[in-house]
């Protein structure tokens, strides 16, 4: 979902307070049902949430672990990364997909080393500073890393938000007001607050699903204003994503392949991908690589960058 950068004190909008019935059987919920996942656990750290969170965009949770696991390991502070040459980067986010989010977090790590003496900022304005980072990435680590308070929303809470609050099958495209739903509905404790924030999270994720939601296990079913109406149709205005198989996004991640397992680390233009069935979108798809910053040529070799 595209990010949204908004201030931290967001006021609760008219006619929500209702909304506040939901967090009592919704923090029950969680502390019952919540899965064990490593970001959750205490002293994970303001890093590991960080690269997570970075991990996490539009990956599924099963996928994100064990790489996450490894580049911890790998790299267990901003400063490790940032002493790496961001090829290393890219090889070590692997088959995760989009990879230029690891690039992004390569630059992100050499400015925390850089700005902030190797520690992850907690304040948002200082995390929206840093390269890949918004405003549901920056919430996140303030919230979860270092316990501030904040309205926290991913695709899977804005869901729950429109189903239980507006009645509505699929949220409608990202705005202001998503912050100001989930604000209306935070405990002033600080700690309670994360909860909830975690808990309308990982009810969208495991519950509230979007195709086939599990609505005998909600906890919110006798307050769901959607399923009050008899769950009615009200549209989807979700974008949806292009077929992967034949795209251009998977020749990138051939061409990425690719170079990734190269023993030379650098190979012949001519020579990356040459089976490709589509030579020019095989060609597109480099230009579109060297674009973005993930690949480079040097005297007629790509390889990744230096």
């Amino acid at each position: 979902m595209p990010e949204l950068a908004m201030p931290s004190d967001l006021a609760e909008p008219p006619g929500l307070a209702s909304s506040r019935d939901l967090v009592g059987p919704l923090v029950e919920w969680y502390r019952a049902n919540a899965r064990d996942l490593p970001w959750r656990r205490p002293g994970f750290g303001a890093w590991g949430v960080l690269v997570s969170e970075f991990m996490l965009q539009q990956t599924p949770v099963a996928r994100v672990i064990p790489h996450l696991e490894a580049w911890l390991e790998r790299w267990p502070t901003p400063a490790d990364l940032a002493a790496a040459p961001p090829a290393d980067a890219v090889r070590q986010w692997a088959n995760l997909g989009y990879p230029r989010r690891a690039l992004w977090l390569h630059r992100a790590a050499v400015e925390i080393r850089d700005r902030h003496g190797g520690i992850v900022p907690s304040d948002v304005d200082a995390l929206l500073a840093l390269t890949g980072i918004g405003d549901y990435t920056a919430r996140a680590v303030a919230v979860f890393a270092y316990g501030d308070r904040h309205p926290v929303v991913d695709t899977n809470t804005r869901r729950v938000l429109a189903r239980a609050i507006d009645g509505r099958a699929q949220p409608g495209p990202p705005s202001r007001r998503d912050l100001e739903a989930m604000a209306a509905i935070l405990p002033h404790d600080r700690e309670m607050a994360a909860v909830v924030n975690a808990a309308a999270m990982e009810l969208g994720a495991t519950v509230c699903i979007a195709r086939v939601p599990r609505c005998d296990a909600c906890p919110l079913r006798g307050r769901c204003a959607w399923r009050a109406a008899g769950y009615p149709d009200t549209g989807d205005d979700r974008r949806k994503q292009a077929r992967y198989e034949g795209s251009d996004r998977q020749a990138r991640g051939a061409v990425l392949k690719t170079l990734r397992d190269a023993a030379t680390h650098a190979l012949p233009l001519a020579e990356v991908v040459a089976d490709w069935p589509d030579a020019l979108q095989r060609d597109r798809a480099i230009d579109s690589l060297i674009a973005d910053g993930l690949v480079e040529v040097s005297d007629g070799l790509l390889h990744l960058p230096l």
